[in-house]
């Protein structure tokens, strides 16, 4: 999927510490369902506090949004369509969306968690993956 906010199978926790640590109402993100294969969850940031709506994927390749209870259904040709509708206010969102939160290089948030761990526990300390200590073995270390 060509969306810079589509995060593939993200997990709820870290996406709500993606969506929160800015502490801005209208962060979101599109992740896959952790519960149902084949949805999407576009989650928003509002009052501290992650919203969740799921998008359904029709037969005829549509896109359809779980809202708030009395908003009309409507179906959406593609994601981008249906993302472009409700950054506008009142259409059936808590809040309306203003921020996408784009998805990172992968090596870029393991060094990013890296550098925090170093500022926690130490700058300095030795990491050793198991390729590591298998070399120190047949070294005789």
């Amino acid at each position: 999927m060509d969306l810079p906010y589509y995060h593939g199978p993200l997990s709820k926790r870290d996406c709500e510490t993606l969506l929160l640590k800015e502490g801005t109402d209208g962060n979101f993100l599109l992740r896959d369902s952790e519960s149902l294969p084949g949805v999407l969850c576009l989650c928003v940031s509002y009052k501290n506090f992650v919203y969740t709506y799921r998008i359904f994927k029709e037969k005829q390749g549509y896109y359809k949004i779980q809202t708030t209870e009395g908003v009309p259904k409507q179906i959406f040709p593609n994601l981008k369509e249906l993302i472009s509708k409700f950054e506008k206010p009142d259409q059936g969102l808590v809040v309306q969306l203003s921020k996408p939160i784009k998805k990172t290089n992968p090596y870029l948030m393991w060094r990013s968690s890296k550098l925090e761990l170093d500022s926690i526990y130490g700058v300095g300390l030795e990491y050793r993956t198991p390729v590591d200590n298998a070399d120190s073995l047949d070294r005789g270390n």
